[in-house]
């Protein structure tokens, strides 16, 4: 799980940061001083889970749970239990008090954990497909599946490569993903997709289909190799 830590307080990053170092379902993608940078992070990257300070200056962790639409899950970080409460009413997953221990730290992620897997599960049932259909201008446009090779992030923007032509869509890789059918397409990168049967070659932290070579980011690489019928 991609995880950001949103906190002004220096020790306290470090120490969660210690904890999802030690815990090996967590992938940490970047940590944040305050609401704001992390806003425009999400923007960017695709994150699934949030540490988030509640008192922070400028927008505190409730005020950007408020202003954002969150489609990752929350921890909320907190020196104060009554914070608890108020929480759950903008659906966190669970909330931690500071001094963190890596004990409660555990339950808290483990429990998120679970709720990911059962998303992904519910996901990947409802993935038989053989066409999705994207906006060009003011058209609906259908693509076979099967012709799509691989899809690039542009920004706020992705490219979908097929045989013949490619298309720019306003999309997310995340959102993207959930639409492809599970057993046919992988997450190789942040900002690629590639289509499993299309690989010819893997060399190193580089994957080629057709002339195109790409990159194999460090966190997705052990799924791929799970993918492949390797001998």
């Amino acid at each position: 799980m991609n995880c950001l830590i949103v906190d002004d307080d220096e020790i306290s990053r470090l120490l969660i940061k210690h904890c999802v170092e030690q815990t090996d379902f967590l992938t940490l993608v970047q940590m944040c001083e305050n609401a704001i940078e992390a806003a425009n992070i999400l923007r960017s990257q695709d994150i699934d889970l949030i540490f988030l300070d509640v008192e922070m200056p400028e927008m505190s962790g409730i005020e950007f749970i408020k202003a954002v639409k969150l489609s990752p899950q929350v921890i909320l970080i907190t020196s104060h239990d009554e914070y608890a409460l108020e929480a759950f009413e903008y659906n966190v997953t669970d909330y931690l008090l500071k001094p963190i221990n890596y004990a409660r730290f555990l339950k808290a992620v483990s429990k998120a954990k679970e709720i990911y897997d059962a998303s992904n599960k519910i996901m990947a049932g409802n993935k038989d497909i053989g066409h999705i259909f994207i906006k060009v201008n003011s058209r609906l446009v259908k693509i076979n599946v099967e012709d799509i090779l691989w899809i690039e992030s542009l920004a706020d923007y992705v490219v979908i490569h097929t045989k013949e032509t490619k298309f720019t869509v306003l999309f997310t890789m995340k959102g993207l993903v959930s639409k492809l059918p599970s057993n046919d397409f992988i997450r190789v990168h942040r900002s690629f997709i590639a289509r499993i049967d299309k690989i010819s070659m893997i060399e190193e932290n580089e994957l080629i289909i057709g002339k195109k070579y790409i990159p194999i980011g460090k966190s997705y690489k052990d799924d791929l190799m799970k993918k492949l019928n390797l001998i």
